[in-house]
C-alpha cells in the first residue's frame, strides 16, 4: 500500500521551486553561452541546449516524488521568462513539454529507479520534447538532412551530458554533503543502494 508520504508535501514543492529558480537564473545566463557559440556553426550551440533540461532531473533525483520533474521545468521556465528570456512566452510552453517528457520516463520506472541510466533516458526524453516543439514552431523543418542530423546529434549529446550525466553527479555531490537529507528521509534501502555504487 502507498502511504500518504508519496504525495508532494509543501516542503517538496518549495524545495522544487527553489531549485527551479536557481536554474531559471542559470538558464538566462546560459542563453549568452548559447548565442556566443552560434557563429561557430556546426551546431556548436545545440550541444549547449541540454542545460535547459537539467532542473527536471536535479529536482527529481533530490526529492524522488511524482510530479517534481514537471513542476521543476515549468518553474524554471517561468523564472527564465520573468527574468526576461529572449524567447518570451514560448519558453513556458517548452518548459511544460520538456518537463512532461522527462516526467514520463520517471513514471515508466514507477518513480523507483535513481540510476544514471534513468537520468540519461529522462534527458533524452526532454530533448525529444524540445525537438518536437522546434518542429511545431517551424524552427528546424527546413534544415537539409545532413544539417538536421548534425543538429540532432549535437543537441542529444549535449542533453545526455548536461541534463543526464551532470545532473546525476551534481545530486551525488549534494548527497555527499548531506543537504539532500533535509528533504529526503534516509531509509535502510537508501543505504543499501549507496553500498552498491
Amino acid at each position: 500500500m502507498h502511504n500518504m508520504t508519496k504525495g508532494l508535501k509543501l516542503t517538496d514543492i518549495l524545495v522544487t521551486i527553489v531549485i527551479a529558480i536557481a536554474f531559471g537564473i542559470v538558464y538566462i545566463l546560459w542563453g549568452s553561452v548559447y548565442y556566443a557559440l552560434k557563429p561557430i556553426g556546426l551546431h556548436a550551440d545545440q550541444f549547449m541546449y541540454g542545460m535547459w533540461f537539467i532542473a527536471a532531473n536535479v529536482a527529481f533525483f533530490i526529492i524522488r516524488k511524482p510530479g517534481v520533474a514537471l513542476l521543476a521545468e515549468i518553474a524554471a521556465a517561468s523564472g527564465e521568462f520573468l527574468l526576461g528570456s529572449p524567447w518570451g512566452l514560448t519558453v513556458l510552453l517548452y518548459g511544460v513539454v520538456q518537463g512532461l517528457f522527462a516526467e514520463l520516463v520517471f513514471m515508466a520506472f514507477k518513480y523507483k529507479r535513481f540510476h544514471i541510466s534513468v537520468a540519461i533516458l529522462s534527458a533524452i526524453a526532454a530533448c525529444l520534447g524540445s525537438v518536437l516543439m522546434d518542429f511545431a514552431y517551424g524552427e528546424i523543418g527546413d534544415l537539409v538532412a545532413w544539417n538536421l542530423t548534425l543538429f540532432m546529434i549535437a543537441r542529444f549529446l549535449g542533453s545526455i551530458l548536461f541534463a543526464g550525466v551532470c545532473a546525476y553527479y551534481l545530486v551525488k555531490v549534494l548527497e555527499a554533503t548531506g543537504v539532500t537529507n533535509l528533504v529526503r528521509p534516509a531509509s535502510s534501502k537508501d543505504y543499501a543502494e549507496l553500498d552498491q555504487k
